[in-house]
């Protein structure tokens, strides 16, 4: 039963801090005031309004009572009298009562009113008007031989206090909680942009302008982040840096076999030792494309159909086919998904004869399916060939370029865009890439 309420609030409760926090600060205030109200409404307002009421209804009864006795002069007397010092007016009519009814359901001063007159002269005798006019009161009854019309002022049976009690009730709670947004909106700030901080450096943006603030708390677990980040970026930096030099400076050397190789004259051995220098050379460009995925590259707006198309005209093979459905934009480093959507294509293309990329949206995503004719990944190898330097067939390989850096690469670029990849059978009996990015 609790663990059933538990789940419940959860869905009801709002997700957000500064929310949850509102609701803290201003539940109890507002539950304060209507408990406030309630009791006043109760014991004060409505006892009184119903005092006011009895007390009316017996002076109509007592004018009721003295125009029966047909005592002229005491007639005109009472009525001047009533009309000078309580603002009654009093009219003897020959129209029945009307048929309309003004009561209003959910109006105090009406059904007080309504059960006094019902008391007092019975359930068909009586007919009120508290709409139509707006600080005056019309009520008519049948008393003996006479139909009487009254009009006196709605103060008479409504306190004029209620107004002012609300008012004085319901504004300095508005008061305080629009000083409570004011305060959690500032104390909440620095989670927030701590947190847009986090999300933007774990996609690979690099953060330059990100100051601490906030309450003492936050402001150490934000210094922390950046010490985090400064940590991290320096590392990565140095990995790149050093991976970067180690294969510019192995270039060098394999400049020099070559050149030599050329002077040779037993040609056998001449292309053996060519084709493991030009193995060697891919290896360093799969190292050095390997590196610049770790390069300072800054987020802007992007279309995915312009990307596709530089790509495109690039490779220039009629055995591609891209289908774009929608125009799709997102924030994303442009050079990193170029490299990374080419190697999907590239290995499409080296394994296989076909490839057909399709680009769709979803609510809040960019999917994109890479479908091939090749042999395949066996099922049992998708997460392994995520893996650096990971190759399937390493007999195969000899005669295909790369190290297994290239879905390496892939998975990196794409995880740091907050995005998914997936592996799956094609339905053109190889390999299906699923990306899925971001807005």
């Amino acid at each position: 039963m609790f663990s059933g309420l538990n789940n419940l609030f959860k869905k009801i409760l709002p997700k957000g801090l500064f929310y949850r926090s509102l609701i803290i600060v201003a539940a109890p205030t507002i539950l304060l005031q209507l408990i406030v109200t309630v009791v006043f409404f109760d014991s004060i307002w409505i006892k009184a309004n119903k005092g006011m009421t009895r007390s009316l209804v017996g002076e109509i009864k007592t004018l009721s009572d003295v125009y029966n006795s047909e005592n002229k002069s005491q007639i005109n007397y009472i009525t001047d009298i009533y009309k000078k010092n309580f603002d009654f007016v009093i009219n003897s009519i020959e129209e029945p009562l009307p048929n309309e009814i003004f009561e209003r359901r959910f109006s105090p001063m009406d059904r007080s009113l309504r059960r006094e007159l019902k008391s007092t002269f019975g359930t068909d005798n009586y007919w009120f008007n508290t709409v139509n006019y707006l600080d005056i009161v019309e009520v008519r009854i049948i008393s003996g031989n006479k139909n009487l019309q009254f009009f006196f002022p709605k103060e008479r049976i409504a306190t004029s206090s209620v107004r002012l009690f609300v008012l004085w009730i319901t504004l300095p709670s508005i008061l305080l909680i629009l000083i409570a947004i004011l305060f959690l909106k500032n104390q909440t700030r620095p989670i927030t942009n701590l947190a847009k901080a986090a999300q933007k450096f774990g996609k690979g943006d690099y953060i330059n302008e990100f100051r601490p603030s906030g309450a003492r708390e936050i402001r150490n677990a934000a210094y922390e982040f950046d010490r985090m980040a400064k940590r991290i970026n320096r590392h990565l930096n140095q990995r790149s840096e050093m991976l970067s030099g180690i294969s510019h400076d192995l270039r060098t050397p394999l400049t020099r076999l070559k050149l030599q190789l050329a002077m040779v004259n037993n040609k056998e051995i001449s292309n053996n030792m060519s084709k493991d220098i030009d193995e060697m050379e891919n290896m360093l460009n799969d190292y050095l494309q390997f590196a610049k995925t770790q390069a300072k590259e800054n987020t802007e707006k992007i279309n995915l159909k312009d990307i596709f198309q530089i790509i495109e005209n690039r490779i220039n093979k009629p055995n591609l086919k891209i289908s774009i459905e929608n125009e799709i934009s997102l924030y994303a480093r442009k050079n990193a998904l170029q490299r990374c959507f080419s190697n999907i294509i590239n290995n499409g293309l080296m394994y296989g004869e076909k490839i057909n990329v399709s680009v769709r949206k979803s609510s809040n995503r960019a999917i994109i399916l890479f479908d091939d004719d090749g042999p395949g990944i066996p099922a049992e190898h998708y997460r392994n060939v995520f893996k650096p330097f990971f190759r399937l067939d390493k007999s195969r390989s000899l005669n295909k370029s790369g190290v297994g850096l290239g879905l390496a690469i892939v998975e990196d670029i794409v995880h740091s865009h907050g995005g998914n990849i997936q592996l799956s059978k094609s339905d053109m009996g190889g390999l299906q890439v699923k990306i899925s990015l971001p807005f």
